[in-house]
């Protein structure tokens, strides 16, 4: 099988409101946005089975039971697009499914049995060698959904919930946020496919959430970005997450309501403030401002994943106010 234009996943960019079409037009289909990792999916004309994820990297390894499910169940010269999901406990467990990516191949047989995944299924580039690219999202659905039509439940094969029906899609992520899932990801219906293009939306779930600012970038009386932290049960100070760049309009506010931390303060020199970035130095302050903020759901070892937006200060707050840190 040849792969036409290089095998890239499509892209989304972010929005701040959900699309709607007009009555009677059907402009949009929605799907939810999973915590997983994105997967392309080749099964080439001798059913060789390669998984590779948005970078590049090679998924079969790590996830055994994944690439026995594609060998059985989709035919040779099919390329599908989707999301590894790991769910625990009736929610995505996304530091259990990094676990699995990063254990190596030694231990993967072994977490497959106690630590199962799922592909999720939500597109499909190529059938029987046929490049489905070029056609719109709806007729590629209705191929997706014939290919499924055989898979048995119990497969940890999936394909995506799928709607056109904007109020559904919303119904859709109130039930599942419970569950770990972001928000929704919306699609053109006569959309095609075009690898490494942003020509999809995402719309992720955001929560107002307190915390409490224990360091900054940038200077003091402009702070740039805001390191925010909660106490523990025990009384520790843990660090919870950062915003991201400060409405330039709020720095001067915001800095006049801080002070410079004295030596007591419990957070070390440097800090990693973005995930897999070296420690970087920073401004400590002392731990009595609280900010509101809105974050998404997605939380890693206590800490909310993503940058968070900021609000306001709280000034009718004290930090015992503020809720342990995120689970």
């Amino acid at each position: 099988m040849r792969i036409r234009g290089g095998l890239q996943p499509m892209l989304a960019r972010p929005v701040d409101h959900l699309p709607v079409a007009e009555p009677g037009r059907d402009a949009y289909r929605y799907e939810p946005k999973f915590d997983g990792f994105r997967c392309l999916v080749t099964v080439d004309d001798n059913r060789g089975v390669q998984l590779t994820s948005r970078r590049g990297s090679r998924f079969n390894e790590a996830f055994p039971e994944i690439v026995a499910a594609v060998f059985d169940y989709l035919p040779p010269g099919t390329i599908v697009d989707g999301e590894l999901v790991r769910w625990a406990d009736d929610r995505l467990d996304f530091v259990a499914l990094q676990r699995r990516a990063t254990a190596g191949s030694r231990v993967a047989g072994e977490l497959a049995r106690s630590e199962p995944s799922h592909l999720v299924v939500f597109d499909v580039l190529e059938t029987a060698g046929r490049d489905l690219r070029p056609l719109p999202l709806a007729e590629r659905r209705k191929i997706l959904e014939s290919l499924f039509s055989t898979i048995p439940a119990a497969c940890p094969l999936t394909i995506s919930l799928h709607t056109s029906d904007a109020a559904e899609a919303l119904l859709w992520v109130e039930a599942l946020v419970p569950a770990g899932v972001e928000g929704l990801v919306i699609k053109a219906t006569a959309g095609r496919y075009v690898g490494g293009q942003r020509g999809w939306w995402k719309l992720k779930h955001r929560d107002t959430a307190e915390a409490i600012i224990g360091g900054i970038r940038g200077s003091l009386a402009r702070p740039t970005h805001l390191i925010l932290g909660r106490y523990t049960a025990s009384g520790r100070l843990q660090v919870v997450g950062r915003t991201g760049p400060l409405p330039a309009a709020v720095r001067a506010e915001v800095g006049t309501a801080l002070t410079v931390a004295d030596e007591g303060h419990p957070w070390p020199d440097r800090l990693s403030l973005t995930w897999g970035r070296d420690p970087q130095l920073y401004v400590k302050i002392r731990p009595l401002v609280v900010v509101e903020v809105t974050v998404d759901v997605a939380v890693e070892h206590g800490r909310w994943r993503h940058s968070a937006r900021f609000v306001r200060l709280r000034g009718d707050l004290r930090p015992s106010d503020v809720a342990p840190p995120p689970r």
